[in-house]
């Protein structure tokens, strides 16, 4: 799964990177730990364009009267996205990329404590992760939402959790948006074993009020 990551990259940088347009209300970076309902960074495509825009990380199926009606939607199972009521129409005509620099996973001791794992791309590219998206609500109460795409781990993810988000390279990005036609479910598998690396953190980030950039620094195991 994923339930919290970090973002560094300035805006700018974004834009210039998966060039697209930005919005003028996109979330304040560095944020070292966005948590589930924050506004996240995430990259649309349509009429021949990308635009770089905010979304509350979240998905709002359009059935809920609130939004608080029913799960906290932050991810949607690469297995089971096309047939689920919540995220089949946009996992067929709403897909993005949700930018991250990288990505915090648990695992627990004997005693049950919680080890937090900070997790980016081996090569320190910055992280495009699968998402769909949907607008909900009326009028004043509309927002935009997201979730991101899991896939069971590969080997290498797997000794830490046994599920992963689904990390898309620059050339799969425009099959993902649908710039480049069908067959975005062909990319819907877990990444190659070697692509990621990752390195123990602080216990403080299993706060969600917690912030700063020594939330991402390695400690000893």
């Amino acid at each position: 799964m994923c339930g919290r990551f970090a973002i560094t990259l300035p805006n700018d940088a974004m834009a210039q990177l998966f060039q697209a347009q930005p919005a003028n209300d996109l979330p304040v970076v560095p944020n070292f730990n966005v948590c589930p309902t924050n506004p996240v960074h995430v990259i649309t495509a349509s009429d021949g364009a990308r635009r770089l825009q905010a979304m509350r990380w979240g998905f709002l199926p359009h059935w809920y009267k609130t939004p608080t009606d029913g799960p906290l939607l932050i991810n949607a199972r690469s297995e089971t996205i096309a047939e689920k009521p919540a995220f089949r129409s946009a996992a067929r005509e709403r897909r993005c990329l949700v930018v991250a620099t990288g990505f915090f996973e648990w695992t627990k001791t004997e005693e049950g404590a919680r080890l937090p794992w900070y997790i980016t791309r081996a090569d320190e590219a910055p992280i495009a992760f699968a998402g769909v998206w949907q607008i909900w609500g009326k009028e004043d109460a509309r927002q935009t939402t997201c979730a991101i795409v899991t896939t069971p781990a590969n080997q290498h993810m797997a000794q830490i959790h046994h599920r992963m988000p689904l990390i898309l390279d620059p050339k799969d990005w425009p099959l993902w948006l649908g710039e480049a036609g069908k067959g975005a479910a062909l990319l819907m598998k877990p990444g190659p074993e070697g692509r990621l690396s990752y390195h123990r953190v602080d216990p403080a980030v299993n706060s969600n009020r917690a912030s700063g950039p020594q939330l991402i620094e390695p400690i000893e195991p």
